[in-house]
């Protein structure tokens, strides 16, 4: 069974740097897309930034720029380095991986809070 944990979530101001990290087990993670999510009260849940098995990233047009995923193989485990925070980013941030046969999995989610 496929587990994906989210951490590094936390208070930040704007301006700050945050990195979060997700680790997933139960999977051969290596091939499978990664992406992170997020939520923020009243809206939507939107893709923030994926990757794929062989390292090609996108990002939504909101954090391209400010965010950056990566993803180490060998730690099972994909991070998203959120720079140059905005009050706007504040959300609760999920991780999802997809499967080479497309079974998706969704972490609980990391709150992130961008405010001074």
């Amino acid at each position: 069974q496929v587990q994906l944990v989210e951490s590094g979530g936390g208070w930040v101001q704007p301006g700050g740097s945050l990195r979060l990290s997700c680790l997933a087990s139960g999977t051969i993670f290596r091939r499978n897309v990664m992406g992170w999510y997020r939520q923020a009260p009243g809206k939507q849940r939107e893709l923030v930034a994926s990757i794929t098995s062989g390292g090609s990233t996108n990002y939504s047009d909101s954090v391209k720029g400010r965010f950056t995923i990566f993803r180490q193989n060998v730690k099972n485990t994909v991070y998203l380095q959120m720079n140059k925070v905005k009050p706007d980013d504040t959300a609760v941030y999920y991780c999802r991986s997809l499967s080479p046969d497309q079974v998706g999995t969704w972490g609980r989610g990391t709150q992130v809070t961008v405010s001074s």
